[in-house]
């Protein structure tokens, strides 16, 4: 008989769970800057626990891309197979929970008709889904250079699209309180801050094709052809500063944004732009968070041992935790709100300073454990399940 880990790679499955952790830990975060007009932090000790909290799970959805690509890329089978594979996986579920909240939050008759054009804007976390997409459209493309490849070509590549992570602070930093550009080449409206290339009437600048998430697509295929066994000496001298430097620079990015709309004077208040403004830093496509990505990355290469545990435990909820991304925000939104009424917030909560910390915290351990559960269980379902957890 068939060991049913023998094709798995383990390491993957717990970084796949790790992800879906931070990605709820980041939404846990969010009503503590997010609120009022759209932007709001109570006190000085909140914008510090999410200079915190809310930096150290930054990482997780380019954690997901190079994971897929570690596994996908470059393709193992023709392009029908690949693609008529990422749909049951991916779009069945997507849909399927794209109605769910469409129902659930908001109205219902609008929510439809938004996703006819875009995600659903009662579940933004939806956009992944989207993005990811267009990284399996372009594999087929790419996948016969990923299998020639070499490491000195590739390393090549991945300096060039490093370097397309640190445009948009450099356009934060030039533009000062405009608004936030998403993407390296995106401009918000005509001629505003263009670079290399970029105009009015052309968007697709000199760095446009490299940028973006393809780089962590690039990513997973180096770790998977180039990186081979590290010992545990060399990979902390490697990871650690590698993720401290990212986690500085996206911390000291939000603080010092943060500081500069409120004079040190709390709370601090604005419409929703203001927020896309004091997350520029820790955007996907920005270098702390590539830096952070490549330490997380190294680190979990480490736990690659198959036990009992993770046969048991870590094995069924990696399976499960496409579902877990879709469906969690339903559990997510009603304990976060829980745990405010009852705590309080900011330093007039139950527990004072540590009152934010604690309530991000339980968030995301309760909504997980919860949502985990849940989604295993409905795996389960015979012929059903993978329908709606992928």
């Amino acid at each position: 008989m068939t060991n049913p880990t023998d094709d798995r790679v383990i390491w993957i499955d717990r970084l796949r769970i790790f992800a879906c952790f931070m990605v709820m830990m980041t939404h846990s975060c969010e009503p503590f800057y997010l609120g009022g007009e759209g932007s709001l932090i109570l006190t000085k000790a909140d914008a510090f626990w999410v200079a915190i909290l809310n930096v150290l799970p930054r990482a997780s959805v380019a954690l997901f891309v190079i994971a897929s690509s570690y596994l996908q890329f470059p393709l193992h089978y023709s392009t029908g197979e690949f693609f008529r594979r990422r749909a049951v996986r991916i779009l069945i579920p997507f849909l399927l929970w794209t109605l769910v909240y469409a129902f659930v939050w908001g109205e219902p008759v609008q929510n439809l008709k938004d996703v006819l054009l875009n995600f659903n804007y009662a579940a933004g976390h939806l956009w992944y889904v989207y993005m990811m997409v267009g990284l399996y459209i372009i594999m087929p493309l790419l996948s016969p250079w990923a299998e020639k490849v070499g490491k000195k070509e590739l390393r090549i590549y991945l300096s060039i699209w490093l370097l397309t992570t640190i445009i948009p602070l450099i356009r934060q930093w030039v533009g000062g309180s405009a608004p936030v550009i998403y993407g390296p080449s995106g401009i918000p409206n005509a001629a505003k801050y263009p670079l290399w290339g970029e105009a009015s009437w052309n968007s697709y600048g000199l760095f446009y094709y490299v940028s973006g998430f393809i780089g962590y697509m690039l990513l997973g295929l180096y770790f998977r052809k180039f990186v081979g066994h590290l010992s545990w000496k060399k990979t902390l001298a490697i990871a650690t500063p590698v993720f401290l430097g990212g986690f500085a620079i996206c911390s000291y990015g939000f603080l010092n944004r943060v500081w500069a709309d409120c004079a040190g004077t709390f709370p601090v208040e604005g419409p929703v732009g203001l927020a896309a403004l004091w997350e520029g830093p820790w955007l996907n496509d920005t270098f702390g968070v590539a830096l952070m990505s490549i330490g997380w990355i190294l680190l979990f290469k480490k736990f690659n041992g198959d036990n009992y545990v993770y046969r048991k435990a870590v094995l069924p909820v990696s399976k499960a935790s496409y579902g877990m991304y879709l469906s969690h925000m339903l559990l997510l939104g009603l304990v976060s709100a829980w745990l405010r009424n009852s705590l309080g917030v900011g330093q007039d909560g139950a527990l004072g300073i540590w009152t934010t910390p604690l309530q991000i915290l339980a968030t995301v351990i309760i909504s997980f454990t919860g949502v985990a559960i849940a989604c295993v269980l409905i795996q389960k379902i015979p012929k059903a399940g993978k329908y709606i957890i992928g």
